[in-house]
C-alpha cells in the first residue's frame, strides 16, 4: 500500500463510527441433507435466515475444502508480489478486470487491493447505462504470468463456487415457494465475477474502513474470509453493525438486490462493511453472481397479487450494472442507480 498518505490522516470528517454488538450473530446453516424431510427443514431454514438477516453461514457446501486453501495461498502470493509486478494487469477504463489498489485512486478510506476476474471469458455487457445505447461491449480478464499457477487455482475454485451459486439458488427459490429451477434461467449467460480482497495491517484503524458501508448488486454473493474477520453487517431488527464470527471451512451468503426484486421485498439486500486490522493481514475471496446482462428485472409474477403489488418498475440488469459499477478512472455523469431507483410509490 505504500507510505500512509496525509489526506488519509486528516480525513477526520469520514472516521467510521465501529460500535458493534458482540452476539452470536448469522444463522450457520449445514447444506447436507439426507431426505425429504430433511430437505423441507433447509428450506425453511435458507427462508427464514433470508428474511430476518439477509445473511447466513454455510458449511458441508461441497466445494473441496483444499481447493478454499489453495486459492487464499495463491492470493497472497500474488499480493505479497513487489507493486510494479502488480500493476502490470491494472484495470483502468476499458477493461475492469485485473489489479486495483485504492492507492492508485487516492481513495484513502478504503484499504484494500483487489484482483478480479469474470468466470466467463469474455463476459458481455451493455456498452453504456443509456436505455438508448444499444451496443455491447466484451469485458476480459487479465491474468499476470506470475504466479505460474495462479490463473489455474483461481479458475478451478470459480467453477466449484459457482456451483454452490446455483444451488443455493434454487433453495432460495424454493423457499419462496417456487419450482427450484425457478431462477436459474437467468443464469446461462451470467456476468458473475469473482474478486480476491487483500487488506494490509492499517496504521489508523479508526480513520478507514476496508470496505464502506454497502449493499450488493448481485443475486447472491458467496464469501470465504480467513480467520483474521472483519465483516460486519447491519442487523435489520436495530441497525446495530454486527461481526461476523469467522468459522473454518464455512462460506457467508447474502442476497444481494437482485433477490430482493425477486422476491418483491420477501428478502432484503442488507448493508455490510469491512474494518481494518492494525496488527494483522486479512484476506477474503467473494463471488458475485450477477444474472445475464440482457436480463430484464422485476418481482416475479408468482409473488404478486392485488394484496401484495408489485414494489418495483423493471429495469435492465446490464443497464444498472453498467450504472452501478462507476469507473474509478471517469465518473459517470449520472446519479449512482440505486435499486431503489425503480421503486414504485404507494
Amino acid at each position: 500500500m505504500g507510505e500512509v498518505d496525509p489526506a488519509f490522516i486528516q480525513a477526520t470528517e469520514h472516521r467510521p463510527t465501529l460500535n458493534t454488538i458482540q452476539v452470536e450473530g448469522i444463522p450457520l446453516i449445514d447444506l447436507s441433507v439426507s431426505d425429504t424431510r430433511g430437505l423441507n427443514q433447509l428450506v425453511s431454514e435458507i427462508g427464514n435466515a433470508c428474511k430476518k438477516w439477509g445473511f447466513f453461514q454455510v458449511i458441508n457446501h461441497g466445494v473441496p475444502l483444499e481447493l478454499c486453501t489453495r486459492i487464499k495461498e495463491a492470493a497472497k502470493t500474488f499480493f505479497d508480489q513487489p507493486l510494479e509486478e502488480k500493476r502490470k494487469v491494472k484495470r483502468d477504463e476499458v477493461n475492469a478486470m485485473g489489479y486495483h489498489d485504492s492507492e492508485h485512486t487516492k481513495n484513502v478510506r478504503d484499504w484494500k487491493e483487489v484482483f478480479d476476474f469474470l468466470l466467463k471469458d469474455p463476459t458481455f455487457v451493455p456498452a453504456s447505462h443509456d436505455p438508448e445505447d444499444k451496443e455491447i461491449r466484451s469485458l476480459t480478464n487479465q491474468w499476470p504470468e506470475n504466479p505460474p499457477e495462479f490463473r489455474k487455482v483461481c479458475q478451478e475454485y470459480a467453477r466449484e463456487v459457482a456451483k454452490l451459486g446455483y444451488k443455493l439458488l434454487e433453495l432460495i427459490s424454493l423457499s419462496l415457494g417456487l419450482p427450484a429451477n425457478r431462477l436459474s434461467g437467468y443464469f446461462k449467460d451470467h456476468t458473475g465475477m469473482l474478486r480476491l480482497n487483500y487488506y494490509p495491517p492499517c496504521p489508523f484503524p479508526d480513520l478507514a474502513l476496508g470496505v464502506g458501508r454497502h449493499k450488493d448488486a448481485s443475486a447472491l454473493t458467496v464469501l470465504s474470509q480467513d480467520d483474521v474477520g472483519g465483516l460486519q453487517v447491519k442487523r435489520k431488527s436495530d441497525g446495530e453493525w454486527i461481526p461476523v464470527k469467522p468459522i473454518p471451512n464455512a462460506f457467508i451468503i447474502n442476497v444481494g438486490d437482485t433477490v430482493q426484486v425477486w422476491s418483491n421485498e420477501l428478502y432484503e439486500s442488507v448493508e455490510h462493511r469491512v474494518v481494518v486490522n492494525s496488527e494483522r493481514e486479512r484476506f477474503s475471496v467473494p463471488f458475485f453472481f450477477f444474472p445475464c446482462h440482457s436480463v430484464m428485472v422485476k418481482p416475479l409474477e408468482e409473488l404478486v397479487n392485488e394484496q401484495n403489488p408489485a414494489k418495483y418498475k423493471e429495469y435492465s440488469f446490464g443497464k444498472f450494472f453498467v450504472a452501478r459499477n462507476r469507473s474509478d478512472y471517469k465518473k459517470l455523469e449520472v446519479e449512482n442507480i440505486q435499486i431503489h431507483n425503480f421503486k414504485i410509490s404507494n
